[in-house]
């Protein structure tokens, strides 16, 4: 099951965070979440069982909530 642990607008924005948790060894997915106007929210996804570690590979690029 796949475990949603970031939410970013903007599709780059969504691609280099992508990269960023690929480079760090995560399996990730991207999938679109809302839209308002020309805003796009997209979900930042990652396997059940790597979520905890992700969101701390994300806290430690600076990207993460505390």
């Amino acid at each position: 099951m796949w475990t949603a642990v970031y939410m970013i607008e903007g599709a780059e924005e969504a691609k280099k965070l992508q990269e960023k948790l690929r480079t760090e060894g995560f399996l990730v997915k991207v999938k679109p979440f809302s839209k308002e106007g020309d805003n796009i929210v997209y979900k930042i996804l990652v396997p059940e069982f790597e979520a905890d570690d992700a969101q701390a590979a994300l806290m430690d690029l600076g990207i993460g909530y505390y």
